[in-house]
Order: structure tokens, then C-alpha cells, then sequence
């Protein structure tokens, strides 16, 4: 992808939101552009950070890494770790990321807590919830969440901030903000369990749903092809 075409597909994103948050009738700054970047190379990444995208989204701990070695030049770029998320990668990512949002059980988020460098500060923790109930996909399920944020709140380098979800494929607008309206409903439940807890975040909707996930309360939405062009064979 040229220096144009990624200038007019990140502008072309940007618009989508705005106008999906307008059309919700929220404000223009109720949610965050993620340039999900996985498979694509640093180069690419250099030149959204060059167009203003400051954060960005890895599904591979060891690419995500690499990348984040050509990019130190680059301040500041927000990393967000969003993929599948296994015990002896906890570390590199409690490390070298700010976000995460797949914990879905407890073990992974104590690792996290216990290998997060004090230095760096808390750790900004999504809970991924598997809100359509896939066998294939993970997430805790809504009803072992409470007792999930409540473990997690617990732990000092941690901070909950809310809820992520990918849900199954739907057709039509209705069906596709069916599961975010559980997620955001989840989300509520939780703010009113735990009112001191900094829960500000829903992170969802992508290429296909992003207008249904802002019409629930999205507030971190995660567009990749969109931006930087059909995905490597590896996905």
C-alpha cells in the first residue's frame, strides 16, 4: 500500500466513526480508532504513526515485539495486545504493551499482574467476554465475568478498564447489535458492582459491524483491512 492510498484509507476510517458516532448522537471524541496492524510490516505502521494514528493493535507477541524494536524512534505509539494470550507470553507482553484485552481467566491476568514492571505503571486490562457463546472463540462467559473483574481488581499492577468481544457474524443491524447490547449491558452490571473501578471502556466492533458496535457505546473500535489492506495468508 503507498503513502496515499494508507492516507486515504485511514482518513476514510476516521470518517466512518465520525459519522457513526453522529449518527448515535454521540460526541465526536465517545470512541477511539485501533489500527489493527498484525501481518502488516513496521514500515506501514511508521507511516500511520506519520498520518497521526498513535495506537495500535497486535495479535503475535513475538512480530508484535519485533516491530516495537523498529518503532522506538516513534513517540508516543499506544500498543494494545489483543489476541489469544498464552501463559509463557505474559511476560513479553506485561512488558512491552499498555493494553490488553483478552484476559479471560484468572491465571493469565495474575501472570500479567506479577511480571508487569512497577515502572511502568498499571497495565490497562479488557476482559474478553464470549458474548455469542462460540465453542471456537475465547472468552470468559457472562456469567463467570463478575467473579473475573473482581479477581482481577484485586491485583495492583493491573487496571480494569472494561470489556471486549467478537461476536458471530450476523446480518443486518439488528443482529449485529444484539451482542454488543449484552456486552454493554455486562459492562453497566459491572460499573454498578464495582462503582470505583475505572470502567470506561467497551472495545468493539470492526470492518463489518463497526456502526452497530457504536450505536451500543463502543468506545475503542478496531478496524485493520480497512486501513491497511487485505491481511497476509497467515490470517
Amino acid at each position: 500500500m503507498t503513502d496515499l492510498v494508507l492516507s486515504e484509507s485511514l482518513a476514510a476510517a476516521r470518517t466512518r466513526l465520525a459519522e457513526a458516532l453522529n449518527a448515535a448522537g454521540r460526541p465526536a471524541d465517545a470512541a477511539r480508532l485501533l489500527a489493527v496492524s498484525k501481518t502488516k510490516p513496521a514500515a506501514m505502521i511508521r507511516e500511520a504513526w506519520h498520518l497521526g494514528q498513535r495506537e495500535f493493535g497486535e495479535n503475535y507477541v513475538q512480530e508484535a515485539l519485533d516491530k516495537q524494536a523498529e518503532l522506538t524512534d516513534l513517540d508516543p505509539i499506544v500498543w494494545h495486545f489483543i489476541g489469544p494470550l498464552q501463559s509463557n507470553k505474559t511476560r513479553e507482553v506485561a512488558e512491552h504493551f499498555a493494553w490488553v484485552h483478552s484476559v479471560d481467566r484468572e491465571k493469565i491476568a495474575r501472570r500479567l499482574n506479577d511480571q508487569r514492571p512497577a515502572a511502568l505503571g498499571p497495565l490497562d486490562i479488557c476482559l474478553q467476554v464470549n458474548i455469542s457463546d462460540e465453542a471456537s472463540k475465547s472468552g470468559v462467559s457472562l456469567e463467570a465475568l463478575p467473579a473475573l473483574a473482581e479477581a482481577v481488581l484485586a491485583l495492583p499492577r493491573l487496571r480494569l478498564r472494561g470489556l471486549m468481544a467478537i461476536p458471530a457474524p450476523a446480518e443486518g443491524r439488528d443482529a449485529q447489535r444484539a451482542p454488543f447490547a449484552r456486552l454493554r449491558e455486562a459492562l453497566e452490571g459491572l460499573r454498578e458492582r464495582f462503582p470505583e473501578a475505572p470502567l470506561d471502556t467497551l472495545s468493539m466492533g470492526m470492518s463489518a459491524d463497526l456502526e452497530a458496535a457504536v450505536l451500543e457505546g463502543a468506545t475503542l473500535v478496531r478496524l485493520g483491512t480497512a486501513i491497511f489492506g487485505e491481511r497476509s495468508a497467515r490470517e
